[in-house]
């Protein structure tokens, strides 16, 4: 679904950023630590200052076990990490923001993934980052959703919607 999307994308200025290509380590929770949270080595602050750069934040996921990629959880769990730190005044930061989800799964997607979404919104919600919407597709295999129709409708519209509000 994100290769649909990128490619309706021309015109658009845009950063891609593919978390699986990212060394993201798993958030070790020190939250309620004195110090906080201890230095982590990996590309989680890089791929954070690419986001926080931008107004709009897209955020693409195949549906795994009815929920995001493990990439894309270790990444929103290291969140936590950035709260607390004083480099970045995250939380006002995302409340800028507009995010959107885009995920495709198989298994009556469109149902099962809701859950998904609403993790999102949760998410989002808990940041103040305001919720625009969601597409989600159907298929299995890589490239199984560019035979989804709906899906590849609902990414033209949205590119569409994208490219007005430059």
């Amino acid at each position: 679904m994100f290769e649909a999307l990128v490619k309706h994308l021309e015109g658009v200025p845009h950063t891609s950023i593919r978390l699986r290509e990212k060394n993201i380590r798993p958030i070790h929770d020190q939250r309620h630590d004195e110090g906080g949270f201890d230095t982590v080595v990996d590309d989680y602050d890089e791929v954070t200052e690419a986001v926080l750069s931008h107004d709009f934040l897209i955020f693409s996921t195949p549906i795994y076990w009815y929920g995001m990629s493990g990439h894309m959880k270790n990444y929103v769990d290291r969140w936590s990490q950035s709260l607390r730190d004083k480099r970045y005044s995250f939380k006002e930061s995302l409340g800028q923001k507009q995010a959107y989800v885009i995920a495709t799964g198989g298994d009556q997607p469109r149902l099962k993934g809701l859950p998904l979404i609403q993790q999102f919104q949760y998410v989002f919600s808990f940041v103040g980052m305001p919720f625009a919407g969601y597409i989600i597709g159907e298929g299995n295999k890589p490239g199984d959703v560019l035979s989804d129709l709906r899906a590849l409708e609902e990414v033209k519209i949205f590119n569409e919607w994208l490219k007005a509000k430059q």
